[in-house]
């Protein structure tokens, strides 16, 4: 018997049916985690993704197209996840193309699960697919494969229009049932980008793979830091934004709701409005006024009223780039109070002002990691950026990347933040002569390329958990 669980997804600007059909006599795992996060790091897991069969006509050349590129995005989340060695398809020693989803004996044609555990396979995902007028019908199972057992069964049900969306909770599920912890895949990024050769710099909303980029503004002004509020439903930018009266442009702070499209001025005081950051109780944020004096930081509510300073120069020292650590505790921010831009934190309330970076030359763009134990930030070393993490208390400083342009001189790596799960930080590098984006792992490793264009992008954020 088929229960069919129909769920309204809405995607950033497209609202999108996908139902998710359970099988409700296949034996499903509960509460086992077959992969342990720690241990990842260590030993990936040896997973067999055969290519999904299709069930329909040879002849229908587009639906064959969809489902290639169905399992080549599950195929790149599931190799970037770090948890797997994928096995290539050559060492397989049966032709997946000839024996059902489901194993023998107890299916009719069914797979050998023999074959499997003789190549060391840990995993194995088996998948097929059908599409009827222009709706994609994925059916789908992951198995473990020294128990020759069944993990989950699971069929997933949308227009092709949401291809991704489709493979991207795929991904999710995967990675959900076998550590326990919910996967990134359907997350977003939000970025500053020339991205299509606009003359403006424009805030983009994309998937965490640099696909599906969308434009949400559309004035023909600079667009500048982008944040995701707390519970990823808004974006607040800067836009140098034209004051008719005046006859002048002044750095405004600006929110944007994704579900509506609708747009707002949320604090225009005269100089610099930027450097958004939400609070976790969604209701206040962080920014940098300047005033018509030097930039300090401010807290106040997401209706522009409220504000409340934070710092108080000293000495007109500038305080920039604030960054609420996830539990709240304590805030990281970029300051010249000591002659140099260093980072620094403080209390919530201001208090407790802390210095806790000394080297280098500048030290920028404080991003926490989800459990609020330490962050990673942009460091100029000598004549160029990189990253480096480090406590919140200052100790176990360590560099996460460096790299060289071709022509020989050191790239420039800028602008981290953080996954939501904490296993990735995104962030830009000049390396190829334009600002593209990249994700790394925390310890340094696993460094990808994300965009691969000829665009720039600057100061991404990722967001939170997505709905």
């Amino acid at each position: 018997m088929k229960i069919k669980i129909i769920t309204s997804i809405i995607k950033l600007f497209l609202l999108v049916s996908v139902i998710l059909c359970f099988n409700a006599n296949l034996s499903i795992a509960q509460g086992q985690i077959y992969i342990d996060i720690g241990k990842a790091q260590v030993k990936k897991s040896l997973l067999a993704l055969p290519a999904f069969q299709y069930y329909g006509s040879s002849s229908n050349k587009e639906a064959i197209k969809t489902g290639q590129e169905l399992f080549a995005v599950i195929n790149n989340d599931l190799n970037v996840s770090n948890y797997f060695t994928l096995i290539q398809p050559k060492a397989f020693l049966e032709d997946t193309s000839k024996v059902g989803l489901k194993p023998a004996p107890g299916s009719t044609n069914g797979f050998d699960f023999e074959k499997w555990k003789s190549i060391g396979a840990e995993f194995l995902i088996r998948g097929g697919y059908h599409i009827v007028r222009n709706n994609i019908k994925l059916e789908v199972y992951l198995y473990y494969v020294p128990q020759a057992k069944l993990i989950f069964g699971k069929s997933y049900e949308g227009p092709s229009s949401a291809l991704r969306k489709l493979a991207h909770t795929f991904s999710d599920d995967v990675i959900e049932k076998l550590t326990g912890k919910k996967g990134i895949f359907n997350t977003k990024i939000v970025v500053a980008s020339n991205y299509g050769g606009t003359r403006h710099k424009g805030i983009w909303v994309m998937d965490w793979d640099g696909a599906n980029k969308k434009n949400i503004t559309k004035e023909k002004t600079v667009h500048i830091s982008p944040a995701w509020s707390s519970d990823g439903k808004k974006i607040a930018y800067t836009a140098y934004a034209y004051h008719p009266k005046a006859k002048v442009r002044n750095a405004d702070l600006f929110m944007y709701e994704l579900e509506t499209a609708k747009r707002w001025l949320l604090s225009y005081r005269k100089g610099i409005n930027s450097g958004a950051h939400f609070l976790p109780d969604g209701k206040h944020l962080l920014l940098t006024l300047s005033q018509g004096g030097n930039p300090d930081i401010f807290r106040m509510d997401t209706s522009g009223k409220d504000l409340v300073r934070i710092t108080n120069g000293p000495n007109r020292a500038m305080n920039v780039e604030p960054a609420m650590s996830p539990d709240g505790s304590t805030i990281a921010f970029s300051s010249d109070r000591g002659g140099k831009p260093m980072i620094y934190t403080m209390s919530a309330n201001g208090s407790n002002i802390k210095r806790i970076t000394e080297a280098g030359r500048y030290n920028a763009t404080p991003a926490w990691a989800p459990d609020s134990k330490r962050f990673v930030f942009a460091g100029h070393d000598k004549d160029h950026f990189d990253l480096f993490i480090v406590d919140k208390s200052g100790l176990n400083m360590e560099r996460l990347t460096s790299a060289r342009k071709p022509n020989g001189q050191w790239a420039d790596n800028e602008s981290p933040t953080f996954s939501p799960d904490g296993r990735f930080i995104m962030f830009t590098s000049n390396r190829t002569g334009t600002n593209q984006l990249y994700i790394i792992s925390p310890d340094g490793t696993n460094e990808r390329r994300i965009t691969f264009d000829k665009y720039d992008y600057t100061k991404p954020k990722w967001s939170p958990y997505l709905e």
